[in-house]
């Protein structure tokens, strides 16, 4: 039933996209402001909500608990879970707005904000830093460890209404269980559509500097229709090794890449980019996470950090699902200090690089790329490393990430959706996720043909509501389950009696 459910109801929103798409984008626009005006707030709170619970739990007495019984150890050595975790978070998203979300906000900053100059600059680097941080793996850090904490701790199945449990009951099959699943297959779609079209956009960019390839809607179908094929084949051949050796190449050229622009970039200015501005987010963390305009009309908060906080939400079932897997046998701390800190040090490391060498070549020299900017944005990260040394051989490494996290993130999150609308099973059959990977690629190009950039922030904005509120239960569920356990005191003189 969720399966069926689920399939209809994305089904239909993909027949509107395609049949109606100027009905569909006027629809999701007057939906997207119902949202943003009136539960704008919420997404604030809540998103700062997690963050601090996580922060707090992680130094509470809880933190000592294992994810799985006692006598269980990590898989995976710290290294190779530190890479799985980038894997989870390195993606298309950040390969896309690396360049262009620091250039955005210093050419159109925050209200109050002089745009074009030096503090223009440094807000625009710490605004990315805040919006690729803390908060995101804050949400992430949630959904993976109560699933990991209810699926290894007290096995049951890896369902997003199964960490709900203790409110809603065991049963998979009572209603509102399966209204949870559906849900989170809803938000997961959406929130992976959403990739998959600033994937499709910034492909069609490489290509057009590297090839002269037009930037438009037709050429990002083409792009979503080649990249399915792919993944499919990926994903219905059971090549589980070969999507683990290219997750790992995907770290490793992402890795490359930020090496190659650091040394050939302006270095010395980026460490000094990325001090100052992990300062002055470490320092107005409180004040940035619940900034609002409520006296004058700015739709900059709507455009950036609420499209941010419900991008990261619809992700957290795909992303928390993984993280989980991987982190059987890990203490509750040690979950939480390794999810929470190290992904969020590589997404500001990735800013200032990216952002910083792109705000310095933009006011220290007269490479056009505010002009990248406001002509097409998925070009601008080309523009730019077209203008360092070597720059066309880096702008094909570039390319070649962007596509292999195109398939990667596809074809793992279409497991995912497989598993959600199969009972939790760990094996889904070829035909429900060939239904699911085709229905995430034509969900992309529903929002493509329906707004473009645009359309894809909207409805991630919209579909992520609802989960947010599974959120806040999952916190409550956690902590009621918590609560049952045994907590041991370790003696300050263990061999003494």
């Amino acid at each position: 039933m969720v399966f069926y459910i689920s399939v209809a109801i994305i089904g239909l929103f993909v027949l509107w996209g395609l049949i109606s798409p100027n009905s569909l984008a006027s629809t999701a626009t007057l939906a997207l402001a119902f949202t943003t005006d009136k539960f704008g707030w919420m997404f604030l709170i809540i998103t700062f909500l997690v963050l601090v619970f996580m922060i707090v739990l992680a130094f509470s007495k809880y933190g000592r608990l294992r994810l799985g019984h006692e006598d269980d150890r990590p898989e995976f050595s710290n290294i190779t879970w530190f890479g799985m975790l980038f894997s989870a978070g390195m993606g298309i998203g950040l390969v896309f707005w690396g360049v262009a979300e620091p250039l955005d906000h210093y050419i159109y900053p925050l209200s109050g904000i002089p745009k074009l100059t030096p503090e223009a600059a440094n807000a625009a680097i710490t605004f990315s830093f805040f919006h690729w941080g803390l908060h995101a793996w804050a949400i992430y850090s949630l959904v993976g460890l109560t699933i990991a904490y209810f699926r290894f701790r007290k096995d049951k199945k890896l369902l997003i209404s199964q960490t709900l449990s203790p409110i809603i009951g065991g049963d998979l099959n009572s209603p509102q269980a399966k209204l949870i699943d559906i849900l989170a297959i809803i938000a997961t779609a959406f929130g992976v559509a959403t990739s998959l079209g600033l994937g499709a956009m910034q492909i069609n960019g490489g290509l057009n500097n590297l090839f002269g390839i037009n930037i438009n809607i037709f050429n990002q179908i083409i792009i979503i229709i080649i990249s399915t094929i792919l993944f499919l084949i990926s994903s219905t051949t059971g090549l589980e090794k070969g999507i683990k050796i290219l997750s790992n190449i995907n770290v490793g050229i992402a890795v490359l890449l930020l090496i190659f622009v650091f040394i050939l970039g302006p270095t010395a200015n980026i460490l000094e980019i990325f001090t100052n501005n992990l300062g002055n987010y470490l320092q107005n963390i409180i004040s940035m996470s619940l900034r609002l305009t409520p006296f004058e009309e700015s739709n900059w908060i709507a455009n950036w950090t609420l499209f941010y906080w419900a991008w990261w939400i619809a992700w957290s079932p795909f992303v928390g699902v993984f993280i989980a897997r991987v982190s059987k046998g890990r203490t509750i701390r040690e979950f939480i200090i390794g999810v929470l800190l190290v992904p969020s040090l590589f997404s500001c490391i990735w800013f200032a690089v990216f952002g910083g060498t792109a705000l310095s070549l933009e006011i220290n020299t007269n490479l056009a790329l505010l002009e990248a900017l406001k002509a097409d944005m998925s070009s601008t990260l080309f523009v730019m490393l077209e203008s360092l040394p070597f720059g066309y051989i880096i702008s094909i490494i570039a390319t070649v990430l962007i596509l292999t996290f195109f398939v990667s993130s596809a074809d793992s999150a279409t497991f995912v959706l497989g598993m959600f609308s199969a009972k939790g099973s760990m094996e889904p059959t070829n035909k429900v996720k060939l239904v699911w990977g085709i229905l995430q690629a034509l969900v992309a190009v529903a929002l493509l043909l329906s707004g473009g950039l645009q359309g894809l922030q909207t409805m991630s904005i919209v579909t992520a509501l609802p989960f947010s509120i599974i959120l806040v239960l999952m916190m409550l569920s956690f902590i009621m389950e918590l609560r049952k356990e045994k907590i041991y005191k370790i003696p300050k003189h263990p061999g003494k009696h």
